[in-house]
């Protein structure tokens, strides 16, 4: 696993531009949100259509709006940041968009705050376990993947014949900006 301070960068594999596993969203020097933002959006755009999937004006206009910050965002305040370009959406269609988005990994929900962040891991955003870790004073989410976490709850879930429907740990705490003095 790369530390924890290392920038996010993207690499090329055959040709390809792959998205890091590390966020550097919760260290808050050197990070490009536009890059980050239109990186995110990229990968939307190409798995959609590799999988044949219908990457909507609305499902866009969402996920656009969640690239927005790495600060979670419930679906309210989603259709107040789509509200600000135009017509409000209805909120059935902004929970639709959402459920897209997080059933194919181009978003997760954070639980704890009952909202949604973009995923910015692209192609990495695989199975193994998702952790969140997310700054109580300043709101950024960061996700990292785990495979040893992954493999701790594959081998505890099935010790105890525990079918788990999500692997999310959520991790609150300070980022190292705010932990700054």
């Amino acid at each position: 696993m790369l530390p924890a301070n290392r920038i996010r960068r993207r690499r090329v594999v055959d040709s390809k531009t792959v998205m890091s596993t590390i966020s550097p969203v919760l260290e808050h020097h050197e990070h490009d949100h536009a890059r980050c933002a239109s990186d995110a959006l990229g990968h939307a755009e190409e798995i959609c259509e590799r999988e044949g999937l219908r990457f909507t004006t609305q499902r866009r206009q969402v996920l656009e709006a969640l690239l927005q910050s790495h600060v979670p965002a419930s679906a309210y305040e989603v259709i107040d940041r789509l509200g600000e370009s135009g017509r409000r959406p209805a909120p059935i269609s902004v929970y639709r968009a959402l459920d897209f988005l997080v059933a194919n990994n181009f978003a997760h929900r954070i639980e704890s705050k009952n909202a949604y962040v973009a995923c910015d891991r692209g192609a990495d955003c695989e199975p193994g376990a998702t952790l969140f870790l997310i700054c109580d004073n300043c709101g950024a989410a960061a996700e990292a993947a785990s495979e040893a976490l992954g493999q701790l709850v594959n081998a505890e879930t099935e010790r105890r014949g525990f079918l788990p429907r999500q692997r999310v740990l959520e991790i609150r705490g300070l980022c190292a900006r705010c932990r700054k003095p």
